[in-house]
Order: C-alpha cells, then structure tokens, then sequence
C-alpha cells in the first residue's frame, strides 16, 4: 500500500492478516473521542489504560473521553524510560491486571511511547494465555514503527528486546496532535524511522524527507500527518508479507538496528541515546560500511549523513558520543535477537531505496571498520 491509496480524509491503514487483521486510524484530535472507537471493545466492562507518568495529560483526556462514550477507564502509571521494560515491571505490571479481573476477552490500552507499547504488548500477550490490547502511541517514533506490526519485548541483561512475542494489536489509533507537547529530541529520535522508509525501498520518499523532514520538525501539521501516514502504510505492507519476519522482508525495517543496538548497548541504554539516534547513526554507518564494500556509491553514503546532520540526527560514533573500540561494539552485536547459526545477517545498501539482507558480513572487518570511523 503507498500513501496514495490512503484517502487523506479518513487517514485509514489497514494491517491485513487475515483473522488478526486491524485499522490504524490516523487523525488530529482523536484522542479526545477515542472512546467511540473503543467502546465496542469493551464489552460493557472497565477498560485499563496503562501509561507512563510523562503522558499522564493524555491519559486524562483519554479517560474522559471513555467516560462520554459510557465505558469505565483505570488507569495504571508506570515510571517512564527505557528501564520500564524490565522482568521487575512486566511482573508488577501483570500482577495489577489481575488484581483488576483482566479477562482474556478484554482489550488492554497501550498509551505512551514505545516502551509502554512494548511492555503492554508482551504483558497481553502472556495474560491468561493471552488478551486483547489497543495501541495509542504517543511518540512519533511509537506512531510510525513500533505501535504497527506486533513485536512486543522486554529487554534483559543480556541485550534489547530479546524476550518477547509477536502480538498483534485489535486497533492502532494515532492522534499527530498529541506530539506537539513532545520535546523537540524525542521528535528527531523517531524522524529516523521515518527516514528509514525511503531508504529501505523508498528513494522518491526519501527526497521528500530531504525537503520536508525540517517542516515536519518545527511542527507543520501537513508534513507531520503525510510522514506518518506514509510510514504506516509502508510498514503495514511489509507486515501483511512477512508478519513473523520469516521470509526476509521484515528484516528489511531493522535497517540501522544492527549498529544502533550496539550503540545503545554501550551507553547502558540509557537516555545519553535514544533509540531512534541510535537508529539514526546505526543508517549512517550501514551505509558508509556499504561504500566501504563497494556495494554502495560513497556519495549515497554522505548524502544519508548530509541529511542526518540537517535535521540533528547523529551520523555516525563521534556524533553519538561512542568511543568504544570496534571489537567492543561487536562483542555487543552477538547478543543481537537476529543471530542465526553463528552469523549475524546486516542490513547493507546498494544505493539510497536499495536496501537488502547481507548474511555473509565478517565480524572482524565491521570491527575494523568502526574503529576506522573513529579515528
């Protein structure tokens, strides 16, 4: 599906798998009469919001707007960061849903960012076997990537979402609005994922990133509701191809993850990178480790960074402030979810939209190559 096919009025994305399938509704606004949207999940029982203590403005407009359409809201808040999805909150966040009689046909709200996106995902995905959930992202890095698709996770001492299921969400609802009140950073940290779409497959997407993505930042409504309808609609697509990242297609979305999980590893996942800076320096090495290999023109590979720059996204180690050596951020990468009988598959490019699924990439020339872009 390309944006095209998206009537801009109703701003509709449908995922379309089969018997999971579900609607991504996309409007300025919505939150505040969500609850009609919602009510005909709830089966005449309380509905659980869980959120995070910076999105607690939101979780009020949303319980309001649940109560107008005649549906019990309570709200569970939980600490906000990267630390939430953890085995300590997946327990606790459990435990309350069963205090509160969660039943297997009830729908949970994810409210907030990724991370609550994730751990409510993983929480429902477990509970009794498995309940319903809605995702309400509140980020623009949860509304164009992590809020689609159904990978839910918690991270463990070990690496990144290396625990969790593939649970798809019954709703996505997406209010744009809602980012005005998000700080600037949390704004670039999810313009990677958006630029990460026309570098997949995208290259006309891409050039209107370069010439748009600056708006999008400073808050044009326009250029912010195209990006993300856009983003959405690419990734539905690729998710209705290969739910379960079987065949090779969905891997195409972890472009930049690779590096970037190695960078958010060495600075303990912590805010010193968000995810999405760590995304955007993870593209600019995929592809300036392309052009080492000649896979990709060297001038695609500054271009990507030329852009990075322009919108205050990292474009590699000096600018994200990673100094480890190359055998450091390696040791990192083989914690990585994707390794498969000992070789870790890299997403490389052939040119700006031409990315593809590499499974012969040598660990000890990608560590040579990072410390090269330190010196």
């Amino acid at each position: 599906m390309t944006f095209s096919e998206v009537a801009p009025a109703a701003r509709v994305v449908k995922v379309a798998l089969g018997a999971r399938s579900y609607d991504i509704h996309i409007e300025a606004g919505l939150l505040a009469h969500a609850g009609d949207y919602l009510a005909p999940l709830s089966r005449g029982r309380r509905m659980v919001i869980v959120t995070d203590q910076n999105v607690l403005p939101h979780a009020a407009t949303l319980q309001g707007s649940l109560t107008r359409a005649g549906v019990l809201g309570k709200v569970i808040v939980l600490p906000p960061g990267e630390g939430t999805k953890s085995w300590a909150q997946l327990e606790s966040l459990t435990d309350q849903l069963l205090e509160l009689g969660v039943e297997r046909g009830d729908h949970v709200i994810a409210l907030g960012g990724g991370v609550i996106g994730d751990l409510v995902g993983f929480a429902t995905s477990i509970l009794k076997r498995g309940c319903g959930f809605v995702q309400i992202p509140t980020t623009l890095l949860a509304q164009v990537d992590s809020s689609v698709g159904g990978k839910t996770a918690i991270n463990s001492s070990a690496g990144k979402n290396l625990v969790g299921a593939f649970h798809q969400p019954a709703m996505v609802l997406i209010d744009p609005s809602v980012l005005d009140t998000l700080p600037i950073r949390e704004q670039r940290a999810g313009y990677a994922e958006v630029v990460k779409y026309g570098l997949i497959d995208d290259f006309a997407f891409f050039e209107w990133c370069e010439a748009n993505g600056p708006a999008l930042l400073a808050g044009d409504a326009q250029a912010r509701a195209h990006a993300i309808a856009h983003s959405v609609a690419a990734k539905a697509r690729i998710v209705a191809e290969d739910e379960r990242e079987t065949t090779g297609k969905r891997a195409l979305l972890n472009l930049g993850h690779t590096f970037g999980h190695a960078l958010e590893a060495e600075t303990g996942f912590s805010d010193k990178l968000l995810h999405g800076e760590g995304v955007a320096a993870g593209m600019a090495l995929a592809f300036a480790y392309s052009a080492r290999l000649g896979l990709c023109p060297g001038q695609d590979a500054e271009r990507v960074a030329a852009h990075l720059r322009a919108v205050s996204l990292p474009d590699g180690l000096a600018a994200a402030d990673i100094t480890a050596s190359g055998a450091t951020l390696v040791e990192h990468m083989l914690h990585d979810k994707k390794m498969d009988a000992g070789t870790l598959p890299f997403l490389l490019a052939r040119g700006i939209g031409q990315t593809f699924l590499d499974k012969s990439v040598d660990l000890t020339d990608v560590a040579a190559f990072l410390d090269a872009q330190a010196d």
